[in-house]
């Protein structure tokens, strides 16, 4: 089965189940830019609870359709910083922080100027800290009918939607007496680390 999904910021358990699931991995990059959503934002889990974190971007009119690959990351806010400041504060006594630490300041430090090319990028570093090796295309054209063999994604892991419909299966977690389960693969790496993998399946 194909999976055909969106790009996430640091993106949901979930999605990683999915794509655990999947042969291989088709990024649809012909969308338009879809705002409080998953493609600019993730949930990390802190003292006082379960927090966003948002890439703030550049738009011109909020009313015009911008396409994906268009969107461009308003670096004048400072947005790394508070989000560096925050993972930091929420997992730095976490057991795998530090092992997964430096490869992640890396791809802050890059600062891409594309939605797009961060969030790719992060995903094949996710892929390459849970060890999954399947094929990853991005699409030629906007897929508005799939064929049999693609499971369509698209807008299904997204924060407006009721978070029962992540099907995740407790774990530790740093902070708080109850489970949250609409959180970033984050969450689960920096407190399971290798054993990341194995709790998908």
């Amino acid at each position: 089965m194909i999976l055909l999904t969106e790009l996430h910021y640091h993106p949901p358990i979930e999605y990683f189940r999915q794509v655990l699931l999947a042969d291989s991995i088709l990024v649809e990059q012909h969308e338009n830019y879809s705002k409080q959503s998953y493609r600019n934002r993730c949930h990390v889990l802190t003292a006082h609870g379960v927090q966003p974190l948002t890439v703030p971007v550049l738009r011109g009119n909020s009313k015009d359709k911008t396409r994906i690959t268009d969107i461009e990351i308003d670096y004048s806010q400072k947005w790394q910083q508070v989000h560096w400041r925050t993972l930091q504060s929420a997992y730095g006594k976490a057991p795998y922080f530090e092992f997964y630490h430096d490869a992640l300041a890396e791809v802050y430090a890059e600062q891409p100027r594309k939605l797009f090319t961060l969030n790719i990028n992060l995903l094949r570093l996710y892929l390459k800290f849970l060890k999954i090796s399947k094929p990853l295309e991005l699409t030629h054209s906007y897929l508005s009918v799939v064929p049999d063999n693609v499971l369509d994604l698209r807008n299904r892991i997204h924060p407006k939607i009721n978070p029962d419909n992540l099907r995740v299966k407790p774990y530790y977690q740093v902070f708080g007496n109850n489970f949250a389960p609409e959180l970033s693969i984050i969450d689960l790496l920096f407190t399971q680390g290798p054993a990341a993998a194995a709790y998908l399946q």
